[in-house]
C-alpha cells in the first residue's frame, strides 16, 4: 500500500498507461480475494467496506422484489439491521442461548411471511457472530431459504480470513466480507454476488466495478485487501492463526472464569476462535474497561456507554443475558502472550475491587 499511497494511481477506468496499471493492480487484488474466498473474480464487487457491502445487500434485494419484508435474525450486526429497516418491512427470527439461529426457526417464519401474502425478498444470515463469536448453520439456512425460492445474504465480515469459507460451495446469492476485520485495511470491502444474480447497484453514477458500484475505486486500499487476502489464502497460514488465536483466547478464558460469578457468552466450541465473550456478574462492564484500559488492555462491552451507541447490545439481549455486565476480548494477528498476562494480572483483582466498592 505504502507504494501506491506515494506515488498516486491512475484511474483504473482509463486507458493511458497510468490507468491501466492500476486497472492491472485492482483485477490482481481482485483474484487474490476470490481466491481466498472460494469464489470467481467476477463475482468480486469491491465497496468502502462491510457496511456498505450489507447495505447494498439489502437495497438490491428490495428493489428487485420490492414491497417483501427482509428475514433476519435477532443478532444480525447494525447494519443489516438498520439497513433493512429503513427500507423494508423487517421480520425477526430468535436465537438460542448461544447466540444461533436455528434452520428451523427460519423455515417457520418464511412460512409465517408466505401466510401474509408475501415471501421475503431475502434471508440475512451472519456467518458468525460479531460479539460472541458464534458460528451459524449458513449452509443449512441457505438450505431452506433456497427451497422456498429466497434469495440469501451471509454477512461474513466477522469470519472471513479467521476460518475457511467456500462461497461456490455455500451458495449464497450473495456474501459481504471486510479488508480490516482479517487484518487488512480499513475502508473497503467486497459485497460477493452469485453468478448470473443481476441487482441494482446502490450507489450509481459511474460505470465502475462493471456498473455494480460507482465511484473511483480506492487502489491503495484494494491492494492492501489483495495482499492480506493472498496471505490468508494459504491454508496452512490460515490454521496457524486460528490455533494461535485459540490457544490465546483460551488463556484469555481460563484467566477470566477464575474470577468468581465469570460466565462465557456464546458457543466457544462451534465458535470463532479469535472472540472471547464474558459476562461479569456483580459489576457492569463500563468500569472494568477503564481499568483495562489504564493498564493498556483495549476491550469492548455490549453496555450503552462503550461505544457510539446509546442503547444495550441487543445481540447479548437476544441471548437473554445482561449486556451491561458483557465484556469483549479478541486477539489478532499481533496478539502476544505478554498482552494475555496483562489481562490476567488486572482482570480479577479489578473485579474484585469494583464489587468491594459496590458492597
Amino acid at each position: 500500500m505504502a507504494e501506491w499511497l506515494a506515488q498516486g494511481s491512475g484511474d483504473p477506468g482509463r486507458v493511458h498507461t497510468e490507468g491501466r496499471i492500476a486497472r492491472v493492480a485492482v483485477e490482481d487484488a481482485r483474484e487474490r480475494v476470490a481466491e481466498l474466498l472460494g469464489t470467481r473474480p467476477r463475482q468480486v464487487v469491491f465497496t468502502s467496506g462491510g457496511t456498505e457491502a450489507t447495505n447494498a445487500a439489502s437495497w438490491g434485494a428490495t428493489r428487485a422484489r420490492p414491497g417483501r419484508p427482509l428475514l433476519l435474525s435477532k443478532v444480525e450486526h447494525s447494519s443489516v439491521r438498520e439497513g433493512s429497516s429503513r427500507l423494508a418491512r423487517v421480520a425477526l427470527v430468535d436465537v438460542d442461548s448461544f447466540g444461533r439461529v436455528h434452520p428451523g426457526a427460519v423455515d417457520e417464519a418464511i412460512e409465517q411471511c408466505a401466510a401474509t401474502g408475501e415471501l421475503p425478498a431475502l434471508v440475512h444470515c451472519q456467518a458468525a457472530n460479531h460479539e460472541v463469536g458464534t458460528l451459524q448453520p449458513i449452509e443449512e439456512v441457505v438450505e431452506v431459504a433456497h427451497r422456498h425460492g429466497v434469495w440469501v445474504h451471509v454477512d461474513a465480515c466477522a469470519a472471513a480470513g479467521h476460518v475457511p469459507l467456500n462461497l461456490d460451495e455455500l451458495g449464497a446469492d450473495m456474501v459481504s466480507v471486510s479488508a480490516h476485520k482479517m487484518g487488512g485495511p480499513a475502508g473497503v470491502g467486497a459485497l460477493v454476488v452469485r453468478r448470473g444474480l443481476r441487482i441494482e447497484p446502490l450507489i450509481v453514477g459511474g460505470d465502475q466495478e462493471r456498473a455494480r458500484r460507482a465511484g473511483l475505486e480506492n487502489v491503495a486500499a484494494i491492494v492492501g485487501f489483495g495482499a492480506v487476502a493472498e496471505a490468508l489464502a494459504d491454508d496452512a497460514r490460515l490454521e496457524h492463526e486460528a490455533v494461535q488465536a485459540r490457544r490465546l483466547t483460551d488463556a484469555l478464558q481460563a484467566s477470566a472464569t477464575a474470577a468468581k460469578d465469570v460466565q462465557v457468552l456464546g458457543d466457544r466450541e462451534r465458535g470463532l476462535p479469535h472472540i472471547l465473550c464474558v459476562a461479569v456478574g456483580g459489576v457492569e462492564a463500563e468500569p472494568v474497561l477503564l481499568i483495562l484500559d489504564n493498564a493498556g488492555i483495549a476491550a469492548h462491552s455490549g453496555s450503552s456507554c462503550s461505544s457510539e451507541s446509546l442503547a444495550p447490545s441487543p445481540v447479548i439481549e437476544a441471548m437473554g443475558a445482561d449486556p451491561e455486565r458483557s465484556l469483549r476480548l479478541s486477539v489478532g494477528w499481533s496478539t502476544t502472550d505478554t498482552d494475555v498476562e496483562a489481562f490476567a494480572a488486572t482482570f480479577a483483582p479489578a473485579v474484585e475491587q469494583l464489587r468491594a466498592l459496590r458492597s
